[in-house]
């Protein structure tokens, strides 16, 4: 029987932990919330065990970093932790990154992103099921849902630009194979339409996220879904060669949907 996943909240307020609360109830996940309080938020830690908390980056009494540091200290397991902030600061999401948080999420985000997110974090370490796309599984059976998580799951972040143009660009390349033959000409054209920008742009936001994810991302995790680019020295792949590789694992997973749980 697959474990049920623990979720720690640090912020209890009826605009932000409640609904989270709700959210990941309904997902089948084990919620606990606590105060928008470090001290607090690091006692419910060492008390509760989750398998992952979310906190934001300025609290009272102790900021993430202080929790991240006592838990360092820590002879526990410490679980994996993901900061939530309003602030885009190099140097504190360096500083947070640094003393073991899995991800640095900015705000404004859809709760349901935050889902995805702790999904894919916990994941990494077989925490819960990986993604099933044979049906079984009624949240991940749509479409658009798996793209999303397995773009979550390489350590692309949901904020900016180029997860929305590269999700859009697997899903258009799912359904059409002559979009990824004709990236310049056919691929960016599309996508930059639908988001009313330039291919250019969409070109250069695309890049932008695969560097991200090379930077940021789980190792693990890349070098299962791009091993061979890894391993040969060959450093990131390519905007096309990306957008191909998850696009044709994922067309030929959905050719196999009838066939023994097939999971990507």
């Amino acid at each position: 029987m697959q474990k049920k996943l623990k979720v720690l909240i640090g912020d209890n307020t009826p605009n932000f932990g409640l609904l989270c609360q709700d959210l990941l109830t309904r997902r089948g996940m084990e919620v606990i919330l606590t105060p928008k309080d470090g001290g607090m938020v690091l006692e419910a830690i060492r008390e509760q065990a989750p398998d992952i908390a979310v906190m934001e980056s300025f609290m009272a009494k102790m900021d993430a970093i202080s929790v991240l540091k006592s838990l360092n200290q820590s002879l526990q397991p410490k679980p994996k932790i993901i900061v939530i902030s309003g602030y885009d600061n190099k140097f504190i999401e360096g500083e947070i990154m640094q003393n073991g948080a899995s991800y640095y999420m900015l705000k404004p985000f859809e709760l349901e992103s935050l889902c995805d997110r702790i999904r894919s974090v916990c994941s990494n370490g077989e925490i819960i099921a990986p993604i099933n796309i044979n049906g079984a599984d009624e949240a991940t059976d749509d479409l658009e849902t798996i793209v999303t998580e397995v773009i979550l799951h390489v350590g692309i972040p949901a904020h900016i630009k180029g997860y929305h143009y590269i999700r859009e660009a697997i899903l258009l390349s799912v359904d059409n194979t002559e979009m990824i033959n004709s990236v310049t000409k056919l691929l960016y054209p599309t996508i930059a339409k639908r988001f009313n920008t330039t291919s250019s742009r969409v070109e250069r936001a695309i890049r932008h996220a695969i560097e991200i994810a090379w930077d940021r991302g789980d190792v693990d995790t890349l070098n299962a879904y791009f091993g061979y680019t890894i391993n040969t020295g060959r450093g990131k792949p390519t905007n096309s060669e990306f957008i191909a590789m998850i696009s044709d694992k994922l067309r030929l997973k959905l050719k196999n949907r009838k066939g023994s749980a097939a999971h990507f």
